[in-house]
């Protein structure tokens, strides 16, 4: 019986050795052609998506617009003195201004419209207090407000901005 037991110990140990001796198995073929065929879905379908991005990009940029040149019409120089009721004194306000107009067809308009223009302003230049001119958003309102009533004089016309050349406030 001793001899059975080392017999088939003997016959154990050499199907050990038979595993651990034996190749690794390779992948099958199938494995890599299903990984290699998904590898180049998901490379296709990013370069297509990078290829719409692009192609999106393209057609959202129009062509670069040809820039017209936009007119400057001088107004004639603004001298009003300001509402101010807490002093005796009166405070000045001196003011240049510069139309930006986007065409001679629109500066030509404007012209026989100035006295209208210089008068409106005038008019609401009077009332303004020297607090409403302090820093630059009181100069931001000013503008605004004075091209709101350039347009509703020129309606149905419109002019691009209110420049200022200068201002003096004393």
């Amino acid at each position: 019986m001793a001899n059975v037991d080392v017999a088939d110990n003997e016959a154990d140990l050499a199907e050990e050795d038979g595993k651990a001796k034996k190749p690794k198995k390779k992948l099958p073929i199938k494995w890599l052609i299903i990984g290699l065929v998904a590898l180049l879905a998901i490379g296709g379908g990013a370069f297509a998506a990078l290829k719409m991005l692009k192609g999106a990009e393209e057609v959202a940029k129009p062509a670069a617009p040809v820039a017209k040149p936009v007119v400057f019409v001088d107004m004639p120089d603004v001298l009003v003195n300001l509402s101010n009721s807490n002093s005796d004194r009166p405070q000045y306000l001196k003011i240049k201004i510069v139309l930006e107009v986007a065409d001679q067809a629109l500066a030509d308009q404007v012209k026989p419209l100035m006295p209208r223009v210089t008068d409106t302003f005038q008019t609401y230049l009077r009332e303004l207090r020297p607090s409403d001119l302090d820093g630059s958003v009181g100069l931001f309102r000013l503008r605004e407000e004075l091209t709101r009533r350039v347009n509703a004089v020129l309606a149905p016309g419109r002019i691009n901005a209110v420049l200022f050349k200068e201002i003096v406030i004393q």
